[in-house]
């Protein structure tokens, strides 16, 4: 069975790419390349699923959404 999660990525201020999976509570990984990224961040949903309670509740990912505030 196929499934399809959303990866949020982001830049951290020593050059990592790190991503997390909303969907996957706990599901995160970094790399200095995204494509290495990519490769970690599927291994870690793969993991996640291994692991994940059957009971627990999943949630879904709807957005995300720019905020601003003074400051």
């Amino acid at each position: 069975m196929k499934r399809e999660f959303s990866v949020v990525i982001e830049r951290d201020s020593e050059g990592y790419y790190v991503a997390s999976v909303p969907e996957l509570h706990g599901c995160h990984t970094q790399a200095r390349s995204l494509d290495k990224l990519l490769t970690r961040i599927k291994e870690a949903i793969e993991l996640c699923l291994e692991v994940q309670d059957s009971e627990s509740t999943q949630s879904e990912f709807v957005g995300v959404q720019r905020v601003a505030v003074e400051v």
